[in-house]
């Protein structure tokens, strides 16, 4: 059967994937960052999974005000990347994994999670800057992502978006989904955005990195009791923004009950006007 081996959390800050694409990643305001992502890469080259599971929020881009979808699945062969105003990531297509993605879609339906099944979708830096971080510059020609992904898109960015709790339900259902595929496939989950900031009104620029750093360890120690955070204390304490934290529930959710093994922790200010956070658990 297919199993999740490993999650992986991280910040999809915009201007990260900028610095990449425009070759500034050694500068030295910018290696600070990508400083945190040279282990990343090793462990992801050594423990290269056959899909990864994104879970991301969309930014106006595949999905606009007039829809938004609380959660949605991507059930595409591949998804262009999208032109965020100022033409597309210059990174290579992402190609999916129908079967999988079909299944994951059938399974966590039927355990009550209603998905919106998506079968085409433009992808933007939510999830491709947590490949990028993860695997490297790549050529958008020559080059090709190292496996197929499965996007997950969630609502965090029009109230009302859901609670952590029901995010950590939906990893579990997720794993359960994941584990009834009839195919040996080695799957890793990934959380991403984050970790506190605020980028509109009297509090933008804000960044709480005591709270953000609980937030890690209680994530690693508690995820349950992590899951029941009040979506106003994400926002008192990490921001309006802060809220895409509880699609690191989803990752966490879909680990095993045993506890995780860290194999790396991550945590840096600034980047751009963020925190960035980044975490890697393996399955025991």
């Amino acid at each position: 059967m297919a199993r999740i081996t490993a999650s992986v959390y991280t910040s999809h800050v915009p201007a990260i994937g900028a610095a990449m694409d425009l070759g500034k990643d050694h500068e030295p305001y910018w290696q600070k960052v990508f400083s945190g992502y040279e282990f990343s890469r090793q462990w992801m080259n050594e423990n290269k999974p056959d899909v990864v599971f994104l879970v991301y929020n969309d930014h106006a881009n595949a999905f606009s005000l007039d829809i938004i979808p609380t959660f949605a699945i991507g059930t595409a062969a591949e998804f262009p990347i999208a032109d965020e105003g100022w033409g597309p990531r210059p990174v290579p297509k992402v190609v999916g994994h129908p079967e999988l993605a079909s299944h994951i879609a059938q399974s966590v339906i039927q355990d009550d999670f209603d998905l919106t099944i998506v079968n085409r979708m433009d992808v933007d830096h939510g999830l491709t800057v947590p490949l990028s971080l993860m695997c490297g510059k790549l050529d958008p020609v020559k080059d090709a992502w190292p496996c197929p992904v499965i996007p997950f898109a969630v609502n965090v960015v029009q109230y009302p978006v859901p609670s952590g709790r029901r995010c950590f339900k939906l990893g579990r259902a997720i794993r359960k989904a994941v584990e009834s595929y009839d195919e040996d496939l080695k799957v890793q989950i990934w959380g991403t955005g984050g970790m506190s900031h605020q980028l509109q009104g009297p509090r933008a620029g804000l960044i709480n990195a005591e709270w953000d750093n609980r937030f890690l360890d209680r994530l690693i120690k508690e995820p349950e009791e992590l899951a029941k955070t009040p979506h106003i204390e994400y926002v008192r304490e990490a921001g309006s923004e802060g809220i895409e934290l509880v699609m690191w529930l989803i990752a966490r959710g879909a680990m095993s009950d045993h506890p995780p093994r860290v194999r790396h922790r991550f945590f840096h200010v600034p980047a751009s006007n963020t925190a960035v956070g980044h975490l890697i658990l393996e399955n025991t």
